[in-house]
């Protein structure tokens, strides 16, 4: 089985770095395929690299099968108070550690969607406003940004406001946002030592912590994403609390509150919730439990979304939102083929796009210049018409919406392909036209230095790998794999937030945006050190 597996497991991994190329540097498959010496160059490459994703597969799978983890006790006093204290030790590590990052750039990091959002909270017209039929047009407050986070964020600077302090009212969310990343980081390590990992390794996922700049520059970026991703990460802490030790009082509240967290601070947040928790009722004896929380955390989703939300007068997020890849396909294949569209096929898609922008519009590893077409007043006839469109393409021309796809999502598993991005940018033009102070202190050159740091990390040799988002999916596919192998098939359920994540990543507008991800990289050395634990093995196998 672990050979076979492991073969299975290097064919994606060669795929990813074949196709990946070919995209990268011509944007379809003419790389692989465009003359006989192209082809037998890519079949030669492909098996080299197959057999050496084998070789390393089976080796690294071996090595961590035989590894006997020692169990040391700390000796120096420092240690000794990190291992004696880990969550008070973390907390005032951390933040003596991204204290630099928190006074050089206060008030906090923001970018175009947090602006949007906060113009929405003081009912300024905005483009997301524009882009929905309102349902109350004095609530030009959408769903496109969750709801709760622009509440959240909105109210911090309203009290700013009322202090005559509107930078500090962006502050005020910072710290809020820091304070939860720190305890969140803090109770990891805490969570490790109580499952007995080594200490030295539980202070190396400290260090990373501390030190990789994506860590620090999140926390005091105002974006929902940094908020969710502390939510996940302790919805996967609480999975696999509850496969080792089953669902207990204390355990359940703990996950109604943080599933429900998940879907206010993320639209997509409901779906990592149910696509891993009804797993646990799966041969559960005491499923009725666990059934209890299912059905309290959907129904209180249900609730929030098609009552307090309608009573508010929030619009709900377009329906385009959740078209990005047909909608990529469909302007590929004018661009390529849109003299095959008979007239009433112009016409059904015109319905639904700007049929005569979306070719010079499309941007093949970015959805919303095609999206920002989109006919708000559209009907569900149009929306019909337009699949059934959508289908005849598919049908004609499949290598080009497979080609609209791969260009789309490449990025999230070939390494290569690079998209390295902080948020660091000083954006105010936008909040000062409409007399909303927001402005960075006069410490340029410690933001710089900052700025240069971070940028330049993913070039680090090794240590930079950690922010490289293709190697970050296949580790997450490797861990699934080793598990599968170990026969410790329970165990995948709390990889299983992870693996919709990257199914959130394929169906995203973008192709290798880093905020989308963060959720599974920030995961992994917490997931890392949990799945290859040799001193608490206490999950039972089947």
């Amino acid at each position: 089985m672990k050979k076979v597996t492991a073969n299975i497991l290097s064919i994606l991994y060669t795929i990813s770095i074949v196709v990946g190329v070919s995209f990268l540097v011509k944007g379809n498959f003419s790389l692989l395929t465009k003359s006989f010496f192209n082809v037998i160059i890519s079949i030669l490459f492909s098996i080299i690299l197959f057999l050496f994703f084998k070789r390393l597969i089976i080796l690294l799978t071996k090595y961590i099968d035989h590894y006997k983890q020692k169990t040391p006790k700390a000796k120096n006093k420092l240690l000794i108070l990190f291992d004696e204290h880990p969550i008070i030790f973390s907390i005032v590590f951390l933040l003596l550690c991204w204290l630099p990052y928190i006074i050089a750039f206060y008030p906090g990091i923001i970018n175009k969607d947090n602006i949007f959002q906060i113009k929405q909270f003081f009912g300024i017209d905005n483009k997301y406003s524009y882009f929905v039929n309102l349902i109350d047009k004095n609530q030009i407050i959408t769903n496109h940004h969750p709801f709760f986070h622009t509440i959240l964020l909105g109210s911090c600077i309203k009290i700013g406001m009322s202090l005559n302090n509107t930078n500090f009212g962006f502050f005020l969310y910072t710290m809020l946002q820091v304070t939860v990343f720190i305890l969140t980081l803090s109770y990891t390590i805490y969570y490790l030592k109580k499952n007995n990992i080594n200490y030295r390794y539980r202070l190396f996922i400290l260090l990373i912590y501390s030190f990789v700049p994506h860590f620090p520059f999140y926390a005091i970026t105002l974006v929902k994403d940094s908020m969710y991703t502390c939510f996940f990460i302790l919805y996967i802490i609480l999975l696999h609390s509850i496969v080792k030790n089953n669902l207990d009082l204390k355990k359940s509240i703990q996950i109604v509150i943080i599933s429900i967290l998940l879907f206010l601070f993320r639209n997509n947040g409901i779906y990592t919730f149910i696509l891993s928790f009804p797993f646990l009722l799966i041969k559960n004896k005491k499923w009725p439990k666990y059934l209890v929380v299912l059905l309290i955390v959907f129904g209180s989703y249900k609730v929030y979304d098609n009552v307090i939300l309608p009573s508010l007068k929030v619009t709900p997020t377009s329906v385009r939102e959740t078209l990005s890849l047909p909608f990529q396909q469909t302007a590929r294949y004018v661009k390529y083929h849109g003299n095959e569209y008979t007239l009433k096929d112009k016409k059904i898609i015109n319905n639904i796009l700007d049929y005569d922008i979306i070719k010079k519009k499309y941007n093949p590893e970015l959805s919303d210049p095609v999206k920002n077409t989109f006919n708000k007043d559209y009907t569900k006839k149009d929306i019909h018409e337009y699949f059934k469109v959508w289908y005849k393409g598919l049908i004609k021309h499949p290598i080009t919406y497979i080609e609209a796809t791969i260009e789309n999502t490449y990025g999230y598993f070939c390494p290569i392909k690079t998209n390295w991005y902080l948020y660091y940018k000083y954006q105010d033009r936008l909040l000062k036209e409409d007399n909303i102070d927001y402005h960075y202190n006069k410490l340029n050159k410690l933001r710089d230095i900052e700025i240069l740091y971070g940028a330049s990390f993913p070039y680090i040799p090794v240590i930079g790998l950690i922010a490289n988002i293709g190697i970050n999916t296949w580790v997450i596919f490797f861990l699934l794999y080793y598990l599968y192998v170990s026969k410790r098939y329970k165990e995948i359920i709390y990889l299983l937030p992870c693996i919709v994540s990257i199914l959130v990543c394929i169906a995203s507008p973008a192709n290798t945006y880093f905020r989308y991800v963060l959720p599974y990289i920030m995961s992994i050395p917490l997931l890392v050190l949990l799945i290859f634990n040799k001193n608490n093995q206490k999950i039972q196998k089947g």
